[in-house]
């Protein structure tokens, strides 16, 4: 091909014929040419940016990451499994996960996490299986599972769930649920000591039905205290303002009664 003519053209085609180069792996992990990187059990407070944009799959455990902050992640379009259990996450923005829409498998347990919102996993529209054990969790909104359209398979076990009535939403969604719920046995109760080691899923409507009686707000209450007073106040200034009418009635009845007599 013409390659012979001379080195210049020689070193061309070695350059072209030279495979195109990897891409570059953290220098804290191992990564595999069919996109699975291994960053775990190296001391990593934060998660490595220069991932490739093939990842498909990402184990972080046994690390020291203590929050994932807005877009933590490079986009990695093809992730499909994340994996960060056994690290000191107590905080994840709701924009951390942002670029992560193909990930089907999350692994949070093993960490200090003690409130979710809705917004979190958000951006986790394909994901099939949460972890979320051995956390800290006291309870947890139902808008966080609601965001997870495709989610199958839900792990809740070992985390300090208050059973007062603000978990009634959490318990109606795990009656609806049953089949999603891995370790259905071991969601206990942890506060009230009364209830400590009380399986949730053990509670039926009758349990909740004081909760249901007297579900005021605080909201509520602080509308009631404002009427009250309102309503006096305002009683109070008709009663002076109908006295005071009747008096100027009287008299002036009086004064028309007195010009009339002879």
């Amino acid at each position: 091909m013409g390659c012979w003519r001379g080195p210049s053209a020689v070193l061309v085609c070695l350059l072209l014929l030279r495979p195109p180069p990897s891409p570059a792996c953290p220098a804290a992990c191992h990564c595999s040419s069919s996109g699975k990187v291994d960053c775990s059990a190296h001391a990593l407070r934060e998660v490595p940016q220069s991932l490739a944009a093939n990842t498909s799959t990402l184990w972080l455990g046994y690390n020291f990451i203590t929050v994932l902050g807005p877009r933590s992640f490079p986009s990695l379009p093809g992730l499909l499994l994340l994996s960060l259990p056994h690290n000191r996450l107590v905080l994840i923005h709701h924009r951390a996960l942002l670029g992560l829409g193909a990930l089907q498998e999350l692994d949070l347990s093993n960490n200090y996490l003690t409130v979710l919102t809705p917004e979190t996993f958000l951006p986790l529209s394909s994901l099939v299986t949460l972890n979320l054990g051995s956390n800290r969790l006291e309870g947890l909104e139902p808008g966080v599972l609601q965001s997870l359209p495709q989610l199958q398979a839900l792990f809740l076990q070992d985390n300090p769930w208050m059973c007062s009535c603000d978990i009634l939403p959490l318990w109606r969604w795990l009656s609806h649920n049953k089949e999603k719920v891995q370790e259905k046995n071991l969601l206990l109760c942890r506060i009230p000591a009364q209830l400590n080691k009380y399986p949730i899923m053990a509670f039926g409507n009758e349990s909740f039905r004081q909760c249901q009686e007297t579900s005021l707000s605080a909201w509520h209450y602080i509308i009631f205290l404002t009427i009250g007073p309102f309503s006096f106040m305002a009683s109070i200034f008709f009663c002076t303002f109908m006295g005071f009418m009747t008096v100027i009635y009287h008299n002036l009845r009086r004064d028309t009664h007195c010009r009339r007599r002879p």
